[in-house]
């Protein structure tokens, strides 16, 4: 395959797989095969750890995952022992619900596995303890539409978790965006909001408070990425192949207590069109 037209998701991922150099990204997004292994590799991840900090017990939970992609967080939901319901729109044997269907045959895990869009879920109100969205909340065709129906299926006290949202500073930031990504001049698929659209669509659906993670709050927003990667990319980028310096910074970065300071640093300077936050909201 090659680049250009009206690709689906599918076509896209598998245009990424054949990338010898795009081999990274691939692995990042889970998109790698045997689709077991990844999942496997994602309950291990930073970021699934850093996840389990945001749920409630697992016990007597029902958690649904909406755009839940190829299943590997529904995975690490049923590992965890949560009763889990994943709900996606995409009917790809590679990157949709038949996806989830045979991991979690392989698997051998009790997972409802449901084709569906996040603004028209099929299920009665005030079903669920748990709705956990990652990175899907910027690919909805209505966000608003979305964050309701997620109110609406949440039980009282029950809790809204959506990850790794793309931001952008200015209306005008998305065209830069949707550039830079690998996949979207493929299936058009992409999209990112200003962070106040996020918070109003939430809060317009009824939830009281929202709380927001930062890009570098921990590793949710950072993933793959890690506090040492960026260390050592930053101490590149400022050094301008200047090795004294590059190594004073390198050595700098690696006093106790330096990633804190950066990270306060970046989080006033950093305006990178898409970068990630996530959003944690409870139903009254």
């Amino acid at each position: 395959m090659t680049p250009g037209g009206a690709y689906s998701w599918e076509q896209a991922v598998l245009w990424l797989r054949s990338q010898p150099e795009q081999v990274d990204i691939v692995r990042a997004g889970y998109y790698d095969d045997p689709l077991l292994a990844a999942a496997q590799r994602y309950e291990r991840s930073d970021e699934w750890q850093a996840v389990r900090g945001l749920l409630p017990d697992a016990r007597g939970c029902r958690a649904l995952e909406v755009g839940a992609g190829r299943g590997i967080v529904s995975y690490a939901f049923a590992r965890a022992g949560f009763t889990v319901t994943a709900s996606e729109p995409d009917g790809s044997e590679i990157v949709g619900a038949p996806a989830i269907r045979r991991l979690v045959g392989e698997a051998h895990l009790a997972i409802d596995v449901i084709q569906a869009y996040s603004e028209q879920l099929p299920f009665q109100s005030k079903q669920f303890d748990l709705v956990f969205a990652r990175a899907v909340l910027h690919h909805t065709r209505s966000l608003e539409r979305a964050c309701g129906e997620f109110f609406r299926v949440l039980k009282p006290g029950g809790r809204l978790i959506a990850i790794r949202e793309h931001v952008i500073s200015r209306p005008q930031d998305l065209a830069a965006f949707l550039e830079a990504h690998p996949l979207h001049h493929l299936y058009g698929g992409e999209n990112a909001f200003l962070l106040r659209e996020y918070v109003h669509a939430i809060r317009r659906a009824g939830f009281p408070r929202v709380g927001v993670v930062s890009p570098f709050a921990n590793a949710i927003n950072l993933a793959p990425s890690t506090p040492a990667t960026i260390l050592r990319e930053l101490a590149e980028r400022v050094s301008g192949g200047n090795l004294v310096l590059r190594r004073a910074l390198v050595s700098a970065f690696a006093i106790p207590g330096a990633w804190a300071v950066v990270r306060t640093l970046l989080r006033v300077v950093d305006n990178r069109p898409g970068r990630l936050y996530s959003f944690i909201a409870t139903r009254p």
